[in-house]
């Protein structure tokens, strides 16, 4: 199984990207996905997770500015980010759990990580 995120890019502040994680090879369908993001010297964080019925969870910092999607036919998930700030600068990644914040608090124990995707804001 391989998992791919992309959609990243370089925007200016207030402007809006749209990320997309594909999971190659499983569909993970009745997983709980979540978003993550890393910044040098810091522990990557869980930032938005969808539960196979919809449920969102959205940690403070991104709250109100990002939506988490998921196509389960696609086996795709998506992560809409609006009025973007400096402080989301970071890399990307998503990763499927088996119940929805089991890997935000102990992201280490998941050993599948894509190659993440680039989220550059300036302001």
């Amino acid at each position: 199984v391989r998992i791919v995120e992309s959609g990243g890019g370089s925007v200016q502040a207030g402007g809006s990207l749209r990320l997309s994680c594909a999971a190659l090879g499983d569909t993970y369908s009745e997983y709980c996905w979540s978003w993550f993001r890393q910044t040098p010297g810091k522990e990557r964080e869980g930032i938005a997770s969808i539960d196979v019925d919809g449920a969102t969870t959205y940690a403070d910092s991104v709250k109100g500015r990002f939506i988490v999607s998921r196509d389960n036919t696609k086996t795709s998930v998506y992560l809409q980010m609006n009025s973007l700030k400096a402080g989301d600068t970071a890399m990307y990644y998503c990763a499927p759990e088996a119940y929805c914040g089991r890997l935000w608090a102990r992201p280490g124990v998941f050993t599948g990580w894509g190659q993440g995707t680039q989220v550059t804001v300036s302001s």
